[in-house]
């Protein structure tokens, strides 16, 4: 399928989605949330792809935000659609089934911070920056922003950064863990390559489990999340993959991993 706002190509298992709208620092508009829409369906249903990794066109952003000239004609229950549609896309982004990672190039901010949180895990070039300034606007994130952030930074941090509104460095988004690894501008590319290799090696359908037990979890008490961590844990055993995994450690060479 041809996009005018974003780019996929899917090579050796590992779908790319490049927001490709570099003149506006990669804004995200009704019509490139809709691309993506359908890019994250179509990716999630395809078999040849094993890993997703998200970025931004051009030097300057991953994603500058949303467009704020959309965003400026909004009305109250207007603006609660905006805020719910871009919830869903995210949401499918989130609930992929598969491993994805936001390569941060630049900016991410608002939108495009709270795009990269709703993946399962977040790269950084060292000139990139981070922030949720939407009350600068008068209004407050809405696409996940605030819930995701105190989920992966802790409740602390969440309020600091949501309600100050500031943007901050790659390297203070990574102590306090929104960023996972951070590589220089010239290493970006190659250091998520490495990491997307290392998932690839894994075991598809135990990355699937492992990460369905996490995203639960967090809304269980500890005892809950243990009993449905055992769940999985079960579901984990009964694979083709687990005899593989378990028989080629047995055997001292690489797995062969099948998905099933």
């Amino acid at each position: 399928m041809s996009y005018e706002n974003i780019e996929v190509s899917i090579e050796s298992g590992v779908g790319t989605v490049t927001i490709n709208r570099p003149k506006v620092m990669n804004a995200l508009n009704n019509a490139t949330l809709l691309e993506m829409t359908s890019a994250f369906d179509a990716l999630k249903d395809d078999d040849a792809v094993q890993v997703v990794v998200i970025t931004g066109a051009g030097e300057k952003a991953f994603i500058a935000g949303a467009d704020i000239n959309e965003l400026a004609t909004m009305q109250p229950l207007g603006a609660k659609d905006v805020a719910a549609y871009g919830q869903s896309v995210l949401a499918r982004l989130e609930r992929m089934g598969k491993p994805t990672v936001a390569m941060i190039n630049g900016f991410a901010l608002g939108g495009g911070l709270e795009l990269a949180l709703a993946c399962t895990l977040r790269t950084a070039s060292t000139n990139a920056r981070v922030g949720l300034p939407e009350v600068s606007l008068g209004i407050i994130p809405g696409y996940g922003g605030t819930q995701r952030l105190m989920r992966v930074a802790g409740p602390g941090i969440a309020r600091e950064w949501v309600l100050t509104g500031d943007i901050y460095s790659a390297d203070e988004a990574h102590r306090v863990g929104v960023v996972n690894r951070l590589f220089s501008p010239e290493e970006l590319k190659e250091g998520t390559l490495k990491l997307v290799k290392t998932l690839l090696s894994r075991g598809p359908v135990a990355l699937r489990l492992a990460m369905e037990a996490i995203n639960r979890g967090m809304n269980m008490s500890q005892q809950e999340g243990e009993i449905m961590e055992c769940d999985m844990f079960g579901l984990a055993a009964t694979t083709e993959d687990m005899r593989e995994g378990m028989t080629a450690f047995i055997e001292k060479r690489k797995a062969e991993f099948k998905g099933r």
